[in-house]
């Protein structure tokens, strides 16, 4: 599972929301095609990790894939049946913040339509909607 090795602060604030689009990496930078998010949201390293063996899978030991997000931000949980208050709970897991227009995954080394239905397929593991995208030469 992806998480930081180490972590200047253990506990984070937690924003209610996620703001505008993406102002980095909406461009494809290593591969010939790309998955892109259309929705903001929290996407959590198991959902990184299933995407990641979805495509890995369909791919077998052809072409190359990368990763573009990464979960950095951590989320706290007070354990079951907890009373409120009492401080913040301990860390549980960790998220990657993905605002609209982030390209999540990237292939390389695949035809058209391969590379479209292993995206779908990893699409359908995520919380949110997505698109395939190409590079333009």
């Amino acid at each position: 599972m992806l998480m930081p090795k180490r972590v200047k602060y253990r506990k984070t604030h937690s924003s209610p929301r996620i703001k505008g689009n993406t102002k980095g990496g909406a461009a494809l930078l290593f591969g010939e095609y790309g998955l892109k998010a259309l929705q903001p949201r929290w996407i959590t390293a198991r959902q990184i990790e299933s995407c990641r063996v979805t495509i890995m899978r369909y791919m077998r030991k052809k072409g190359k894939m990368w990763v573009r997000i990464f979960p950095d931000k951590v989320i706290t949980k007070h354990p079951a049946e907890t009373r409120m208050g009492k401080g913040k709970g301990a860390p549980d897991h960790w998220v990657a913040v993905v605002k609209p227009g982030r390209i999540l995954f990237e292939l390389e080394g695949l035809d058209n339509v391969s590379a479209r239905e292993a995206m779908t397929r990893a699409g359908h593991k995520l919380p949110i909607r997505t698109r395939f995208v190409a590079r333009e030469y």
